[in-house]
């Protein structure tokens, strides 16, 4: 069965239903992933590109974007084990799932 970028259900149980909160916090975490991404991929300082992921896999694990979580958490393992192979596997893989998951935040917010 396909995942989708964001897991509604989940959405709407840590919302309580709440459209309007989760239209906020759709939007607040497409604003993160812009940011988080563009740390992460700077290259400069290991400490904050680890930060920015770690961040980002909580945020993207509270709104259930799991593909998301789970790239930023290859992320995380890759730059914490100093794997510059698996570091970029997965930043790719983060990258196509944070625009998977922004895509579909910006279709319910022109929906909306």
């Amino acid at each position: 069965m396909p995942q989708t970028a964001i897991d509604t259900a989940h959405l709407s149980r840590q919302t309580g239903g709440d459209h309007a909160l989760e239209r906020e916090l759709l939007t607040l975490f497409a604003q993160q992933c812009v940011k988080h991404l563009r740390t992460i991929h700077a290259g400069a300082d290991t400490q904050a590109r680890l930060d920015a992921a770690h961040s980002l896999k909580g945020a993207a694990r509270a709104i259930g974007a799991w593909q998301v979580a789970e790239a930023a958490d290859a992320v995380e393992h890759g730059l914490a084990e100093a794997d510059q192979h698996r570091t970029e596997a997965a930043m790719d893989a983060l990258a196509l799932a944070a625009a998977e998951a922004r895509a579909v935040i910006c279709r319910s917010d022109c929906a909306a």
